[in-house]
């Protein structure tokens, strides 16, 4: 993968991804928000991965860029299934210079713009030589899969851009105010989709253009048309929705969680008859200390008041024991870890989520995924989710974990500013149900 012989072997894919994602509303710019245990980008660079350019873009928010690095050294690693350095965007080399049999494309990180045309100009002044394909894609359409870079990259030609799109499926109105004034032929209509493809030296010229004319455009197609570029369209894919709002992001991952249940059954060998998810519920609280530094969701939060408890307070950790023990029927934390097992004294929840996955397997249990929220007015959170995740992840041995916070608006002892209270929610399986 990723040599010249892929159908993208010279193309390369521009993520955008420096938007603020207000509508949202998750604290955090779009990209960087929590899916299914890994950021929205994360998702979003599995399926460029898979589909192998020579060359990866990714345009970012100012002062993410560390972040974002982070973030593609993760999505490297799970690609490929080993750890891969991280691999910077050359003019002279647009495949990775430190690995050359790797999969995973090279990607460079730069930062976007006021507006998507700038962000788009940002990633388009850092492609390698070689590059002769673009494709632009947004990082919020984080489901959509591999076979649609192929098929809008090899129907480019000179002169001519390619976007994906749906057939409108919904009776259109043209309205004006309250009144419907008429309806809407919706044959001639389509739902664009991204990544829109494009010859680079007549995109690179139609963005010279549009910046000369102090026009800004919201799409690339109308960029490359406004500069008289031909427009085709390919057939695009329903998973290639863009998450804009709540409700988008549980549908992806609703769509992630269907498709986690045969992901499990091919982590084990063949077997006949149905698996069996058992789903437990762990919920925690602690009281703030005097002193200390906290320790919650396994990272250390510096300047922030500790919470008491017997081993380290991390209460996000805790409930995730008890939502594990719980789902595999195999007692709670206070049978395994309580002042019953001095052992346990002071230890970090890390140390309690490492025993509990090794008591589940010895019992036969894999484990699915887990979610956990917390509830208080502190630590702030939202910057450090990614890295919580992670921490929890991996002292699970990798299984997907998704943190979430949130505030009670004032009431009770969380809003109080007296300690925090934690749900946490897990689902394991049989390891081999025969």
């Amino acid at each position: 993968m990723n040599d010249f012989s892929s159908p993208l072997a010279r193309t390369a894919v521009i993520i955008v991804a420096a938007g603020s994602g207000t509508r949202l509303a998750a604290g955090a710019p779009k990209a960087f928000v929590a899916l299914d245990g890994r950021t929205i980008l994360e998702h979003a660079l599995d399926g460029v991965f898979a589909a192998a350019p020579a060359q990866v873009v990714l345009v970012v928010p100012a002062g993410r860029e560390a972040e974002a690095q982070a973030i593609v050294r993760a999505a490297q690693t799970t690609f490929t299934g080993r750890e891969s350095p991280p691999s910077e965007a050359r003019k002279d080399n647009p495949r990775p210079a430190s690995d050359e049999k790797s999969p995973a494309p090279a990607v460079g990180v730069v930062v976007g713009g006021d507006t998507r045309q700038r962000s788009v100009a940002a990633g388009l002044a850092a492609l390698a030589d070689g590059i002769d394909t673009v494709l632009v894609h947004d990082a919020a359409r984080a489901l959509t899969p591999p076979a649609q870079f192929v098929a809008v990259a090899t129907a480019v030609r000179p002169g001519t851009g390619v976007i994906p799109a749906l057939p409108v499926v919904d009776t259109l109105k043209r309205v004006h105010g309250e009144d419907v004034v008429a309806p809407v032929d919706r044959a001639e209509l389509a739902a664009a989709q991204t990544p829109q493809g494009f010859p680079r030296a007549e995109l690179v010229a139609a963005y010279a253009q549009a910046a000369e004319q102090g026009v800004d455009y919201t799409d690339d197609a109308a960029l490359f048309a406004a500069a008289r570029g031909a427009v085709h369209h390919v057939l695009g894919s329903e998973e290639a929705f863009k998450i804009t709002t709540p409700h988008d992001l549980e549908r992806a991952r609703m769509i992630l969680s269907a498709a986690s249940v045969p992901v499990l059954r091919q982590a084990q060998q063949p077997v006949a008859g149905p698996v069996f998810l058992r789903v437990g519920i762990g919920t925690d609280v602690h009281a703030f200390a005097s002193d200390g530094t906290l320790r919650l969701a396994g990272l250390d939060w510096p300047g922030e008041p500790a919470l008491e408890g017997h081993s380290d307070g991390d209460a996000v950790a805790h409930a995730i024991v008890d939502a594990l023990l719980g789902a595999a029927g195999l007692g709670d934390i206070g049978q395994h870890f309580g002042t019953a097992h001095p052992e346990y004294a002071g230890a970090h929840g890390d140390v309690f989520l490492a025993r509990t996955a090794e008591i589940l397997a010895e019992a036969g249990f894999a484990i699915g995924n887990v979610s956990v929220q917390f509830q208080g007015n502190r630590p702030r959170f939202s910057a450090r989710r990614h890295a919580a995740e992670q921490a929890l992840s991996a002292a699970l041995g990798g299984v997907p974990v998704a943190v979430s916070a949130t505030t009670t608006d004032g009431l009770g002892f969380p809003g109080r500013g007296e300690g925090i209270a934690v749900t946490a929610v897990a689902l394991v399986y049989p390891a081999d149900p025969r």
